[in-house]
């Protein structure tokens, strides 16, 4: 089963459940969906991951922990379903790479994070990218247009299809479709020229 099978499981059942409960205030919520949910996040984290180099001291288990410390520390949180929550995690997993990367970068040059983008969003020669400067690229992106900076997110560090970033944002599916065809073409000009706008 795909990251985005798995995100869009029924909106009934334990996490629906847990993640309601989590949205009242209750933490003890996500100390219970996180096993429910621990195999995803992997998942989810190892897309991240899987094209380090062999010596990257970061590692998939790390990477969600990191995810749930951070999670953990918000004592409730407005995360309407499964799809958000997983949305709402590749944010603060996107977030936590770029900080290690910055770290890294500012101890060592060039360590930085590379990520290898889908052949819809990149090109051949761009499909490795750095995450600093990707995220760099996002940012511009969302100050320009927040839906089509978030449909990025969503779809690429998210892993979620067009209609479960529909149902996240509250917008069509043609919507989304059209956005990500955009902010497609807006991204690899962007990391052509190498730079944000």
């Amino acid at each position: 089963m795909g990251l985005g099978e798995s995100v869009n499981r029924g909106s009934s059942g334990p996490v629906s459940h847990l993640l309601e409960k989590w949205r009242e205030g209750d933490s003890e919520a996500l100390n219970a969906l996180v096993p429910l949910v621990y195999a995803d996040l992997r998942r989810l984290a190892h897309r991240y991951l899987q094209n380090q180099r062999p010596d990257h001291t970061l590692q998939s288990t790390a990477l969600v922990h990191e995810a749930y410390l951070r999670l953990a520390k918000h004592e409730k949180m407005q995360v309407e379903n499964r799809a958000h929550f997983f949305a709402v995690l590749a944010r603060i997993m996107r977030q936590i790479l770029v900080d290690y990367a910055r770290n890294q970068h500012a101890a060592k040059r060039d360590a930085g994070i590379k990520l290898v983008l889908d052949e819809a969003i990149a090109p051949g020669p761009l499909r490795q990218v750095n995450v600093v400067v990707l995220d760099d690229v996002l940012q511009a992106l969302s100050r320009l247009d927040s839906r089509q900076g978030q449909i990025v997110e969503l779809r690429f560090f998210g892993g979620l299809s067009l209609e479960e970033t529909a149902f996240v944002l509250g917008v069509s599916p043609a919507t989304v479709k059209r956005d990500w065809t955009t902010a497609r073409l807006w991204l690899k000009k962007q990391l052509l020229q190498g730079s944000p706008a």
